[in-house]
């Protein structure tokens, strides 16, 4: 059985050469679309382009499960290996556009984030401060899983880390939401007959502000709920 100590290596590698064919798929992208730099508004994607983009967004999701699921003993270690692995790839998908594209310009430059189900957006020290956290919780349950026979993440500590990470994905789509919803209705949203102009809407998004006080409470909240898991396993693993 390999070592814990190996297991880190090679799963931060796999995220590592994660992070690097993301960010060569970034590199062209912005050749075919932004050859003279990435800005804002977005310019339009042609149909199975923009589909291939989703579907890849979608793979790289299942590609970090797969690998969760593969290393982790446990419903928690997989959750752990999960997060662990989402996290070393987001932070060096970053470090690997520096590198190739020396962008973004500081932490503070805009990014979109995610795309489904809607453009999430946010300065690019964001997703980094988020990524932190994962590893750190990621660690405390790894570190955790084998000091202790069965570790699990109550049901209290779950709700609160849903409640925080719900609170967090409103942050990111906070800004893209209000800008749509100046041009349509909630209920024009699910019309069919608007999707075409809420598509050329969207292309005219420029982020104006990020809700930072919405990302405050979600991370507060998030390390509440990791606390809770620490104290608690911490009380257990001192009464051996």
């Amino acid at each position: 059985m390999m070592s814990l100590r190996n297991k880190i290596i090679w799963i931060t590698l796999f995220s590592i050469g994660m992070a690097f064919l993301e960010s060569s798929v970034v590199v062209y992208l912005r050749e075919l679309l932004y050859p003279e730099g990435f800005e804002f508004p977005l310019k339009p994607m042609i149909g199975h382009i923009s589909l291939t983009e989703i579907f890849r967004e979608a793979a790289t999701m299942l590609m970090l499960v797969g690998i969760a699921v593969l290393v982790g003993r446990s419903v928690s270690e997989k959750f752990a290996w999960f997060i662990y692995c989402f996290a070393v790839w987001d932070i060096f998908y970053y470090v690997f556009l520096k590198a190739l594209l020396n962008w973004p310009e500081s932490l503070m430059t805009w990014d979109i984030l995610f795309l489904i189900p809607v453009i999430w957006t946010g300065p690019v020290i964001t997703p980094v401060l988020v990524s932190f956290t994962m590893i750190m919780f990621a660690g405390f349950i790894i570190y955790f899983s084998n000091k202790i026979s069965k570790v699990r993440i109550k049901p209290v500590e779950w709700v609160i880390l849903i409640a925080g990470s719900l609170i967090m994905i409103t942050a990111f789509c906070w800004d893209y939401s209000r800008f749509i919803l100046r041009h349509f209705s909630f209920p024009e949203l699910f019309s069919v007959s608007v999707e075409k102009d809420l598509y050329e809407v969207s292309l005219q998004y420029v982020p104006e502000s990020f809700n930072w006080w919405l990302f405050t409470v979600a991370e507060v909240i998030i390390l509440a709920g990791i606390g809770l898991f620490f104290r608690r396993n911490n009380k257990i693993l001192k009464k051996g």
